[in-house]
């Protein structure tokens, strides 16, 4: 196992498509096999500069994320695409909707697409995902762009991922602006203004201005408004010039440093979480024990706050015997 775990290591940092693709599907799927490959390619990556573009749903995210990707390409910038939709109440899988048209994307070897699913993870957010960047920087990539559903306030998760957060809303949004504000307004480093080209633009833009206002601002920032018609690439360079403002005043102020710690902190804790929960209490918890917790609760007999504490008091006192 540990020889082919070396080999599968050297193929994805050679950027080897198919071990990439084997990576990404480990991950997702929980495997073994998956941790002791991110061991190695953790600590043979270079790190990537990882940009979060969400918005609701139709706003042309994938199609702004696509020009983004060819403009950074033309720059010679290896490039991987992780787009995370719904999954499937079917199949389990990711819903790809209108992802198709990236697929021009895909003949280029300088970039790699992977349609992710949240499996029901609240925040738009894979749980895989910042392991599945690890795989892409290892692999080369210097940017990761990251797709996000768009299912509104629950996006903020992707500040927590990402170096610099892009959002997209598009003219005619009318209210929904206003439910923005609770949440995912915040977390923008950068706005975008789709479809520019529709009536309403103006409107939108003070609307943002409006909001910007009266929120808790960073000294030394304030997140840009750009107007875009990602189908014919207009405003996209302009995209990335102000992403690449942030990135270099994120730096100066040492704003990038605080939230890549806070970005670990939370990946380190959520992967003890997942350990314990694995390896002590699924385990620990006699099966009986829990039938009979079942019927209690049924029978409004018991809640399961006082219940789920009972079952960790057996647990602590298990754990002492051992």
């Amino acid at each position: 196992m540990a020889d082919e775990i070396e080999e599968w290591t050297e193929k994805v940092r050679g950027g080897d498509r198919r071990a990439i693709a084997r990576a990404l599907s480990a991950i997702e799927r929980g495997d073994e096999s998956s941790t002791r490959l991110l061991r190695n390619l953790f600590l043979a990556g270079r790190r990537a500069e990882v940009i979060g573009v969400t918005g609701a749903p139709g706003v042309g995210k994938s199609t702004l994320v696509e020009k983004l990707a060819r403009l950074y390409r033309s720059r010679g910038v290896r490039v991987g695409i992780l787009a995370v939709d719904p999954t499937s109440p079917f199949s389990g899988g990711a819903i790809l909707g209108d992802r198709i048209r990236m697929q021009s994307l895909s003949i280029d070897e300088g970039v790699f697409i992977r349609s992710m699913a949240t499996r029901g993870h609240l925040g738009g957010m894979a749980a895989a995902a910042q392991d599945a960047i690890t795989v892409l920087e290892a692999a080369g990539c210097g940017l990761a762009l990251v797709e996000t559903v768009g299912v509104g306030q629950d996006e903020v998760e992707v500040a927590e991922l990402a170096d610099i957060t892009l959002l997209v809303l598009v003219p005619g949004m009318g209210d929904d602006v206003q439910a923005f504000k609770a949440g995912v307004m915040e977390i923008a480093d950068v706005f975008a203004i789709n479809k520019a080209d529709r009536e309403g633009a103006e409107r939108t833009e003070q609307e943002i201005i409006r909001m910007l206002s009266v929120m808790p601002n960073r000294p030394g920032w304030r997140p840009p408004i750009v107007r875009t018609i990602a189908t014919t690439g207009q405003g996209v360079e302009d995209v990335q010039r102000r992403i690449e403002e942030f990135r270099a005043w994120s730096e100066r102020s040492a704003l990038g440093e605080r939230r890549a710690r806070e970005k670990w902190r939370g990946r380190i804790l959520q992967l003890v979480r997942e350990r314990m929960l694995r390896n002590i209490v699924e385990p620990g918890v006699d099966e009986a024990r829990l039938e009979s917790c079942l019927e209690r609760v049924l029978r409004r007999q018991a809640d399961p706050h006082t219940l789920a504490d009972e079952l960790i008091g057996n647990l602590s006192i298990g754990s002492r015997h051992h």
